[in-house]
C-alpha cells in the first residue's frame, strides 16, 4: 500500500511540472539559515550560532556574524544541528521489490516491471530520499533499460525532485549476471545485465554504459561458478578510468573480494565475506568498501551478525568506507529512505564511533562518488544541500531518523 502511495505522489508530481521546474529552479532570492550548531562530519566539530547565506543553489558565506540581506528569506534553526546531505552510496532506486507478489525474488520483480513503470518508481523512491535527509546518492544498476539514466536527467532538468544521482547504467557481468536461466529462456536477464566475458565483451559494456549515460561502472565479480579475474577486474578499471569514471564491484564471496582488492577497484560493493586478509589488501590498495551492512529487518538473524561482524573487522583494521544500503524491498509503513537511514542500527552495534559513521555518510561517500569539490561539505561556493536534525548526530547518531530541515541546492525540500 505503502508503494502505491508513493507511486501516486510521483505522479501528482508528473502533472504539475511546471511549479516543479519553477520550484527547484528559484534562486532570485538570498536565504540565511540561523544554525543553533553547525556540524562539519569531517572534523567532529561543532560550531555554536552560525549563519549560512545561500545564494542561487550555492553557499555563499558562513559564519557568525554574516551580514544579511534585508531581502532574504530567514529559516530559524537556531534549536537544531546542521550539516551537510547525507549519502547513499549503494541504491537501486528504479526497483522495488514487493514481498508478496514477487516471493523476496527480484527476478520475479524485473519481469513483471517496465523500464517506464520502474523510472516512476524511481521518482517516488528518490523523493522519499530526499525527505530522510539523502541529497546524492550513487545508483548502483537494475534499472532496466537505463531508467536511471532518464531519472538522473530527469531532476538534473528540474522536472522531478530528487537527490543528486551518480548512476552505473546496466550492470557487466560474466554469463547470466546474478541470475540462473533456463536454455529456453537465455533473455530474461536483459536488459538488467550486460554479459560480458572477453576482453572486447568488457570494453564494448563499458563503452555502452557511459555512451548511454552512466557516470559510474558496475560489474559483478562472482555471482555465478565462474568469476572475474584479478586480470579481468584490472583491464576494465583501466578502460572505465580511461573514460574518466570509477568502477564499483560487487563481491559477495571471499574469492571475488579478493580479486577486486587485488586488483584495486575504486569501491568493493558488499564485501560480505570478505576475510581479514581481503580487508587489509582492500586497505593497501586505495578500496573503499561501500559494505551494505543489511538491518535485521531486511536479512535473518544470522545473516544480519555476519553483516555487524564484517563491519566491525573492517572499521579495526581502518578500511576506508562509504556508507550505502541496497534497499530494494517495500514494507508497510517504511519509505525507501527511513529503509535507508536505519542502517545506522548496524553501524552502532559493530561499535563505530558515531563521528566516523557520520563521515562514511557524507565526507568518504562524497570522494568516492567524485563530487567532493560540490557537495559533502558546507563552505563556500558549495552546493547549498543542508539538512538538519533535532540533536547533535555527534551525540546520539540516531537522531538521523528524525531529520527535521532538508534543502537541495538552495530549494527547501522539508521544513
Amino acid at each position: 500500500m505503502r508503494i502505491r502511495t508513493l507511486l501516486f505522489a510521483a505522479l501528482v508530481v508528473s502533472m504539475s511540472v511546471r511549479p516543479v521546474r519553477a520550484q527547484l529552479n528559484s534562486t532570485s532570492q538570498s536565504v540565511a539559515i540561523k544554525a543553533g550548531k553547525l556540524l562539519d562530519p569531517e572534523t567532529g566539530k561543532t560550531t555554536a550560532n552560525q549563519v549560512i547565506l545561500v545564494e542561487g543553489n550555492r553557499i555563499k558565506e558562513i559564519g557568525a556574524n554574516v551580514a544579511i540581506p534585508a531581502e532574504a528569506k530567514i529559516i530559524d534553526l537556531s534549536k537544531a544541528t546542521v550539516l551537510p546531505g547525507l549519502f547513499d552510496a549503494h541504491s537501486h532506486l528504479c526497483m522495488t521489490v514487493i514481498p508478496k507478489r514477487d516471493h523476496g525474488n527480484y527476478y520475479f520483480t524485473t519481469l513483471l516491471d517496465s523500464t517506464g513503470y520502474r523510472a516512476i518508481e524511481g521518482v517516488a523512491n528518490g523523493m522519499a530520499m530526499l525527505q530522510s535527509g539523502f541529497t546524492t546518492v550513487r545508483d548502483v544498476g537494475n534499472a532496466g533499460n537505463y531508467a536511471d539514466t532518464d531519472l538522473r536527467r530527469a531532476i538534473e532538468a528540474g522536472w522531478v525532485q530528487g537527490p543528486t544521482i551518480v548512476n552505473a547504467g546496466i550492470i557487466i557481468a560474466p554469463y547470466g549476471g546474478q541470475f540462473h536461466l533456463q536454455p529456453e529462456k537465455k533473455d530474461l536477464a536483459t536488459p538488467e545485465y550486460l554479459f560480458a566475458d572477453t576482453r572486447d565483451e568488457m570494453r564494448k559494456a563499458i563503452r555502452q554504459n557511459i555512451h548511454f549515460g552512466a557516470k559510474v561502472i558496475k560489474i559483478v565479480v562472482d555471482d555465478q561458478d565462474y568469476i572475474y579475474s584479478t586480470e579481468d577486474i584490472r583491464f576494465m578499471i583501466a578502460e572505465a578510468h580511461a573514460a574518466g569514471v570509477k568502477l564499483a564491484a560487487h563481491c559477495w564471496t571471499h574469492a571475488g573480494a579478493h580479486n577486486a582488492a587485488e586488483a584495486g577497484v575504486d569501491s568493493i560493493e558488499h564485501g560480505f565475506r570478505m576475510t581479514d586478509e581481503d580487508l587489509q589488501l582492500a586497505k593497501k590498495n586505495n578500496v573503499t568498501l561501500v559494505g551494505t551492512e543489511f538491518t535485521e529487518k531486511l536479512t535473518g538473524t544470522e545473516e544480519h551478525k555476519i553483516w555487524v561482524d564484517r563491519l566491525k573487522r573492517a572499521h579495526k583494521i581502518g578500511v576506508n568506507m562509504a556508507f550505502g544500503t541496497d534497499v530494494i524491498d517495500a514494507l508497510p509503513g517504511e519509505t525507501r529512505g527511513t529503509l535507508a537511514v536505519d542502517y545506522i542500527q548496524s553501524w552502532m552495534e559493530a561499535g563505530v564511533p558515531a563521528a566516523d559513521t557520520l563521515r562514511a555518510m557524507t565526507v568518504n561517500a562524497a570522494r568516492l562518488l567524485g563530487v567532493d569539490k560540490e557537495r559533502g561539505f558546507l563552505k563556500p561556493g558549495m552546493a547549498a544541500d543542508i539538512i538538519a536534525t533535532p540533536e547533535n548526530p555527534i551525540e546520539d547518531i540516531r537522531t538521523l531518523k528524525r531529520v527535521s530541515f532538508v534543502m537541495k541546492e538552495g530549494a527547501v525540500i522539508k521544513q
